[in-house]
């Protein structure tokens, strides 16, 4: 009889919750998902799960080695950043085989108009000063750029999407609290309706949410791209078929 492995998830995508509805099936194994609990309703999971911070990487390396964690697959967002580094490194430290899965970025086409940035921070002063309805679809929990913005361009109006309702309150604003993904009819729809003139984004890749970056190709409107924060060393694939692969590859779970 095979001894089962315990697979810890840090998730908060959907690719994550594919995954482990994935390995669940698999007898000799053990699922946890982790979410960061930033989403007050997340997705449905299937499997173990905990919500919550570990307390950086060495709270992470200490939860890996109480509970006898087997392998560690990072599937958080691909741009989390630290929650990324902290995996890498707890992993290191509890000496346990560590992957991450990495959806692939979106790449600029022929009529994208992108003002590519580092940060959100950039993001907003990226902006530029002719445009007075912007759509940000950087996340609910990065607001505090566009508010200090709002000081010096206080005739700028906001749309802004998200699951949850957003922590900070923008002046001259408007929260739709709606989940991806989004049709490309209703993305062309939603610009036109409000009459958008640049949106804000993250390249956080994937389909569930490029149908706004076509609708901005096929309307004229610039996007103010954040790009990825630089990824930690270590094995790393980019669909969930991969993931099983690699997990397969480090012991026979079939």
């Amino acid at each position: 009889m095979k001894h089962i492995k315990k697979v810890l998830i840090l998730g908060g995508t959907g690719d994550a919750v594919k995954l482990a509805a994935k390995l669940v099936d698999i007898p000799t194994l053990e699922v946890i998902s982790s979410l960061a609990g930033r989403t007050k309703k997340p997705v449905a999971l299937v499997g173990q799960f905990r919500i919550g911070g570990f307390g950086g990487a060495e709270g992470l390396a200490n939860y890996l080695r109480e509970n006898a964690i087997d392998y560690l697959i990072d599937a958080t967002h691909p741009c989390a950043g630290q929650i990324t580094v902290n995996g890498a490194i707890a992993a290191q430290l509890a000496h346990i085989p560590h992957l991450m899965l990495v959806r692939p970025q979106w790449e600029k086409i022929s009529g994208d108009n992108w003002i590519e940035v580092e940060t959100v921070e950039d993001a907003a002063q990226a902006i530029p000063a002719s445009v007075n309805r912007v759509f940000i679809t950087s996340g609910r929990q990065q607001l505090e750029p566009f508010l200090q913005r709002s000081q010096t361009y206080p005739d700028t109006w906001y749309l802004m999407r998200s699951i949850d309702p957003p922590d900070i309150e923008l002046p001259n604003s408007k929260v739709l609290l709606d989940r991806g993904p989004f049709s490309l009819e209703q993305e062309r729809e939603l610009l036109r309706e409000y009459q958008i003139e640049a949106i804000v984004s993250k390249n956080s890749g994937g389909a569930a949410t490029y149908a706004k970056i076509i609708a901005t190709r096929e309307l004229g409107i610039p996007v103010v791209m954040v790009q990825r924060p630089a990824m930690p060393e270590g094995e790393k694939v980019t669909s969930i078929e991969e993931a099983i692969t690699w997990l397969n590859s480090r012991q026979e779970i079939f």
